[in-house]
């Protein structure tokens, strides 16, 4: 598999790319001079402790109290408790008391940080843990005497009272690298505490190092067969990091001039990935819902057949779903829980196959995640680590029409409200005209045909009603205000020349076809060939619900 990770660096972010097989798995952008949140350690003031939620809300001088969950909150022993007896909140923190914690979660919508004082600086092949003292390996390294080995030398390595993680990366090296790290790491460690005690409360310590930085420090392994940059400072700056983290990989790393971004098409990848549905090669199709609570995954064989029987055909899909739904996860950096609804397999050893893969692709995420297995309605089951905002939370915000449910109300619902409104508003009116800005589609509703709509709204209010359509309103935008007589009906007048565009062809008179003017009708006749095109018309008559234009001569009909 070829693995490249590009670098591409703009006036205001930096941007990394990491591709496999030239597909893209992962995207992380920096925006300058905002650096991510997380990993950053901050000296904060407890404001407010919840035993109701064994939790506690810290100040850390971000815009909303960070949240301390009453195990993050555990540093070491708590007085009078056992390993065993549950803690409460109130027995580790005290308002007002002052703490040092990590930012482990960013601030997301209406919540805010999400920090523990469980503090942890990772390195290259160690992560530092200096509140606890022991020793542990990572999962993903799996050969047991590769293991074993790992441990014997960090214990040997590890600072007293301190505790250390091995890393992945740490798979080969010598105990001599692995004492490099931990030194380094209790360096920073030790400018933290002299740190903490000048900066104010509540302020930030210790900030996590750039995106670069981090890339090349957890994702540079010898599986990475390029890392393509395309600024020079920043490549100068990647080889002496490479020069003191992997230098016999620093020959892996080149410039390369141009938009790097858009050669390898991985804006294309980005916007796919920002899509509900992903279709699959065979034809078949994935769809993703992002809510609050989890993220749901549907699997339909769409245009795929298949070529032999349904069982083959759905076990074909399943599978080929697996792979870009291990893709999209770490594209899209889906974390919590999620649900995935395959097409329903009755052959038990088929439903194993489809899990098993799973298991399989899910191991090139470095993000955790743990598969719970089928339900009993056939969904499997599974969570993923939240490392940080989704790319969906990331690159869209909530949509100010629909404000984020994904629709929004059809043209005849909006225009019933803004009836029942122009009806409040006409008891409490003295005036003898009321006026109504609406979306042009729902100004067409309430008009109506030839404007009967207008004729009993008028009639139902005892007054003058003008409506207009506005093309700058939302779907569900509507203003209702009081008027006077100076209050035109008509956007237009008889003799004016207008570009406008036709649109569809009149429902009721042959060879006319409708453009709209503000929302206001305008009949062209003999407009039926122009259907589609911006023309130049000339306005002939005019009624208060619609008028009626000729295309001019430049338009070429008359």
């Amino acid at each position: 598999m070829y693995r490249e990770i590009v670098v591409q660096v703009e006036a205001d972010s930096t941007s990394v790319a990491i591709l496999e097989d030239h597909r893209l798995v992962e995207v992380y952008t920096e925006k300058a001079p905002h650096h991510q949140l997380v990993g950053n350690i901050y000296r904060g003031r407890v404001e407010n402790v919840l035993p109701g939620m064994q939790a506690a809300f810290v100040d850390i001088g971000l815009e909303k109290n960070a949240f301390l969950y009453v195990r993050d909150a555990i540093t070491g022993v708590v007085p009078g408790t056992g390993p065993d007896q549950e803690v409460a909140i109130g027995d580790v923190l005290k308002q007002g008391q002052e703490v040092l914690v990590q930012l482990v979660k960013e601030p997301h919508g209406g919540k805010g940080a999400r920090v523990t004082r469980q503090i942890t600086l990772p390195g290259r092949y160690l992560v530092l843990v200096p509140g606890v003292d022991q020793v542990g390996v990572s999962r993903r390294v799996e050969g047991e005497e590769e293991r074993q080995r790992l441990r014997k030398m960090a214990q040997e390595v590890k600072p007293a009272s301190m505790g250390v993680i091995v890393r992945t990366a740490a798979e080969g090296v010598t105990r001599e690298e692995l004492a490099a790290d931990a030194r380094a790491l209790v360096e920073v460690w030790e400018r933290i505490k002299q740190r903490t005690a000048q900066v104010p409360v509540p302020g930030l310590v210790h900030r996590d190092h750039t995106l670069v930085y981090r890339i090349l420090r957890d994702h540079f392994t010898g599986d990475v067969d390029a890392v393509k940059i395309n600024c020079r400072e920043t490549y100068v700056r990647a080889m002496e990091m490479a020069t003191l983290m992997v230098p016999e990989l620093k020959g892996r790393i080149a410039l390369e001039t141009g938009d790097l971004f858009a050669v390898r098409d991985i804006p294309a990848q980005v916007q796919q990935a920002l899509r509900k549905r992903i279709w699959l090669k065979s034809g078949g199709y994935v769809v993703f819902d992002h809510t609050e609570a989890l993220t749901v995954i549907d699997v339909n064989t769409g245009k795929y057949v298949g070529t032999t029987t349904l069982a083959d055909t759905v076990l074909k899909t399943n599978l080929e779903a697996v792979t870009e739904i291990a893709r999209q996860l770490r594209l899209r950096n889906v974390g919590g829980i999620i649900v995935i609804d395959f097409i329903d397999m009755v052959s038990a050893v088929h439903q194993e196959t489809v899990l098993q893969a799973l298991e399989q692709a899910l191991k090139r995420d470095r993000t955790k995640t743990s598969i719970l297995g089928l339900t009993r309605l056939g969904l499997v089951e599974m969570t993923r680590k939240k490392t940080g905002r989704g790319l969906w939370a990331e690159m869209q915000r909530p949509c100010p029409c629909c404000h984020g449910t994904g629709r929004v109300l059809a043209e005849e619902a909006v225009a019933a409200d803004a009836r029942r409104e122009l009806e409040l508003l006409t008891a409490r009116s003295s005036g003898t005209t009321l006026l109504v800005e609406a979306h042009p589609g729902v100004a067409a509703h309430l008009i109506g045909p030839g404007g009967v709509g207008l004729a009993r709204l008028e009639e139902k209010t005892g007054k003058r009603v003008v409506v207009r359509g506005v093309e700058t309103f939302g779907p569900e935008e509507v203003r209702l205000r009081e008027g006077d007589d100076s209050v035109q009906d008509a956007p237009v007048s008889p003799g004016q020349v207008l570009t406008v565009r036709v649109e569809t062809p009149h429902a009721s008179l042959p060879g006319y076809a409708i453009a709209r003017m503000h929302g206001f009708v305008l009949e062209i006749e003999g407009g039926v060939p122009l259907i589609g095109q911006e023309v130049e018309v000339r306005v002939t008559r005019v009624w208060r619900t619609h008028a009626r234009a000729v295309p001019t001569a430049e338009t070429g009909i008359s």
